[in-house]
């Protein structure tokens, strides 16, 4: 990469530390500047976890409270989004232990599923020209598919695919190895292709979304 290319990168985690290091100094327009750039990005996060948008709401609140009442401890070792959303991923899975008392919601622990095991190949399950009439009909059904998803796995599809974190970032975000993340985002991959595949066999058969 050449230094025009280096310098470009650099820019944008720049910027944010700056607005960090303003904040850290009591600079409240600073603070707001961050939370402008981020609350909607916090908010699509937590609104997939908790599947509820009330509660992520509230997320989002108590994701930007903690992290202000926090920001002395940030030690600017990752990006101040990757820290931020680990906050707020925690406060997600939080309303969900409260929602689901009789079920424990943990990142932390490997997830059992019907495919514990790679599964086989699966056929190319990309719509064709015809089954994508309609683009916002699509994304509300590729929204209900991603729902369906075990939380684990959701919540890191969400981040690396949806919010576009890289897989090192997913990883410090959720206090994951790489390795982990790589292999949820895998499975999370294949059940989505499985699911989506039903779903258009079931439409061209005329049968509908289940």
């Amino acid at each position: 990469m050449n230094t025009i290319e280096n310098k470009v990168a650099a820019v944008p985690v720049t910027e944010e530390l700056s607005l960090v290091r303003a904040a850290k100094q009591g600079d409240d327009a600073a603070f707001e500047e961050l939370v402008r750039r981020y609350d909607r990005n916090v908010f699509r996060i937590a609104q997939h976890i908790t599947q509820n948008r009330e509660d992520a709401e509230d997320v989002v609140q108590e994701a930007f409270l903690k992290a202000y009442g926090n920001l002395a401890k940030f030690q600017e070792q990752s990006k101040f989004y990757t820290w931020l959303v680990r906050i707020a991923v925690n406060e997600a899975l939080m309303k969900l232990r409260r929602r689901r008392p009789e079920r424990t919601v943990s990142l932390d622990e490997d997830i059992k599923t019907e495919d514990d095991s790679l599964p086989r190949e699966i056929a190319d399950w990309s719509p064709n020209p015809e089954q994508l009439y309609n683009q916002s009909e699509l994304r509300e059904i590729l929204s209900k598919t991603i729902q369906g998803l075990p939380p684990g796995f959701r919540t890191v599809f969400v981040l690396r695919d949806v919010e576009g974190l890289s897989t090192e970032e997913t990883a410090a975000a959720l206090d994951l190895s790489v390795p982990a993340v790589k292999s949820r985002l895998l499975r999370a991959r294949l059940q989505l292709r499985e699911r989506l595949g039903r779903y258009f066999q079931k439409r061209e058969s005329g049968d509908g979304i289940q």
